[in-house]
């Protein structure tokens, strides 16, 4: 079994190509530039999973048309090529931010939560999700995965990525820069690295009757304020509220929905995450 890997990121895609290993068939950015169809269908012609990260690049503002635009120009030749490929499962890897902020009437994510894209990198993932469901069938089955506050450290060392690292990084200068207020009740669902490629395989290893959303977290809540002091009373660091919090992602994912699917659920703990966090600066 061979599995295709496309518009890999620089934090998460690192984890699962090292995971696949021999299994990996990587899709090379000019090969989508071209839209060279021959050269795409025959690197996709051993492949029984083809997983796309729907995500925004890295050097564009998420509230910057360019984003959507580059997103749907990417994702394109991929659709194209899925929808000619009979026994493909597609997987687009995305974000939460596909979703509204989450309220106190509505707290958690699921798969059935309603779609209200958070910034325009937002709206261009839902296209892309729209554009692969409209055409998935029991022999093109396709899978949308969406991941909340994904933590852990670079795959090839250097900085870790998330804002437990973040907070770990302004700890060395004696505080912590928490965004919002510390009336901010709202909690947050940290997510490992190691936890949702876990998930990520687990739904490669079993496609879904025709289509699937799910939203990847812990299903544990925790308030930013909270997470404040666990670094005030490991390094000493002070909590400075106040900064902006717009591209935070708030809410809890619905876990048991996520166990149901694929018969567990992530592991690492909030404790475990910050403990890397620290080790890492």
């Amino acid at each position: 079994m061979k599995v295709a890997v496309s518009s890999p990121d620089e934090f998460v895609a690192p984890y699962l190509i090292d995971a696949l290993g021999d299994a990996l068939v990587e899709i090379p950015p000019e090969v989508l530039e071209v839209e060279s169809e021959m050269m795409l269908d025959a690197l996709l012609h051993p492949c029984t999973t083809l997983i796309h990260f729907n995500s925004a690049a890295p050097d564009l503002d998420r509230d910057d048309r360019s984003s959507l635009l580059a997103m749907r120009e990417a994702a394109k030749p991929i659709l194209s090529a899925a929808n000619r490929h009979q026994g493909l499962h597609l997987i687009l890897v995305g974000s939460l931010r596909a979703h509204p902020q989450a309220t106190p009437d509505e707290p958690f994510y699921s798969g059935g939560t309603r779609i209200a894209p958070r910034d325009l990198a937002a709206e261009g993932q839902v296209w892309v999700e729209d554009s692969a469901l409209e055409h998935a069938t029991p022999e093109r089955p396709v899978s949308i995965i969406r991941a909340s506050n994904v933590q852990g450290t670079l795959r090839q060392g250097g900085d870790g990525h998330g804002l437990l690292h973040a907070f770990a990084r302004d700890s060395i200068f004696g505080w912590v820069s928490v965004p919002g207020s510390q009336e901010n009740k709202f909690p947050k669902d940290f997510l490992h690295v190691r936890d949702f490629v876990e998930t990520i395989l687990a739904v490669m290893q079993s496609p879904p009757p025709t289509r699937e959303a799910i939203a990847v977290g812990t299903g544990r809540g925790v308030n930013l304020n909270d997470v404040a002091q666990i670094y005030a009373r490991e390094t000493g660091a002070e909590p400075v509220f106040g900064t902006d919090n717009s591209q935070e992602v708030y809410g809890v994912v619905d876990v048991l929905e996520l166990e149901h699917r694929l018969g567990f659920r992530p592991s690492i703990t909030l404790e475990q995450m910050i403990s890397e966090a620290l080790q890492n600066v």
